[in-house]
Parts: C-alpha cells; structure tokens; sequence
C-alpha cells in the first residue's frame, strides 16, 4: 500500500474556496481505482492550512492518478490559492493485515 500525506496553507482570503476545491478533489479521486481513502482536514492549530491524506493500493495507481487531467489542474488551482508551496510525502507500507 502507498500512503500519501500533504498539506498546503491557503491565503487567507482563499480559505473557503480551498476547502470547497480540495473537497471535489476527494470526492473523485475516491472513485478511481486503486484508491483505498482519501480525505482532506482542516488543521486545528491553523484555521488555513489544509492536511491530505490518501491510501492507495499500489505505486501503479498513484501514479494513474497523478495522471488524471484534474489532478493536476488541482495541484495548479491550490498552489494559486497557497500561502506558500504545497507539500507532500509519499510513503510505501510494507505491513500486512
């Protein structure tokens, strides 16, 4: 399994419509295959920032996904909306159930 974390911290003014684009984001990104979960939280500490996490069955299907046309126009669209750069780590779980 893959396991991806990110997070990005919007401009103030940007907040909603971040939340609104992440929020469609997970929804379909939930429908394509190979992925496992994937939601989107609002940071405790920091009413702006926005923390990413997914599950993905293998590399192949993350990759797949990145390769979805409204991925990267996501990526595109938060980046505008940031703060600062986005981050993200991609981790591959070797543990079995």
């Amino acid at each position: 399994m893959i396991i991806v974390w990110g997070s990005f911290e919007a401009r103030a003014d940007k907040v909603e419509e971040a939340k609104q684009l992440s929020l469609d984001h997970v929804r379909r990104s939930r429908k394509e295959p190979g992925c496992i979960s994937h939601s989107v939280q609002a940071d405790v500490e920091n009413p702006n920032r926005l923390v990413f996490f997914e599950e993905w069955e293998d590399m192949p299907a993350l990759q797949a996904h990145f390769e979805v046309a409204e991925s990267a126009e996501f990526i595109e669209s938060v980046t505008r909306l940031a703060a600062c750069p986005p981050t993200m780590k991609i981790f591959e779980s070797t543990l079995t159930s």
